[in-house]
């Protein structure tokens, strides 16, 4: 019985091989073939990519899902009201993950100053979210 042989640079022969062999060629070619139909047929849920429901909408607005997105948004407009160098700082520290330390460092004040300077923050987006 003769087989086709596709090689890795796409070449194909054809190879005289006897009939156990093709046999047994042929049930793993079939089993390779379940297999990737099986692989394709698979999904996965989005509550088991994002199971806390942050990053896809759900479809649905629960109480919690509705005081969430209005905090989101009563957040971003606080964060929008501080000075562009206040909104700089939270970028640089939440954002970017930049340590205190080094942003100290790199603005030639002590990292006491920055601790103040994030106080600040905190205390005028409290402000503006009350």
């Amino acid at each position: 019985m003769k087989i086709e042989y596709k090689f890795v640079d796409g070449t194909v022969t054809e190879i005289e091989v006897d009939g156990s062999l093709a046999e047994f060629m042929l049930e793993m070619k079939n089993e390779g073939d379940r297999v990737e139909r099986k692989e394709t047929r698979r999904h996965v849920l989005l509550s088991a990519v994002d199971p806390e429901d942050r990053y896809f909408d759900s479809g649905r607005d629960t109480p919690e899902e509705i005081v969430r997105k209005d905090e989101l948004e009563r957040l971003t407009a606080a964060i929008g009201r501080l000075q562009p160098q206040q909104r700089e700082l939270l970028r640089r520290i939440y954002w970017n993950g930049e340590k205190q330390k080094d942003i100290a460092a790199e603005d030639g004040v002590s990292e006491r100053a920055i601790t103040g300077r994030m106080k600040k923050i905190y205390a005028a987006l409290k402000k503006f979210m009350d």
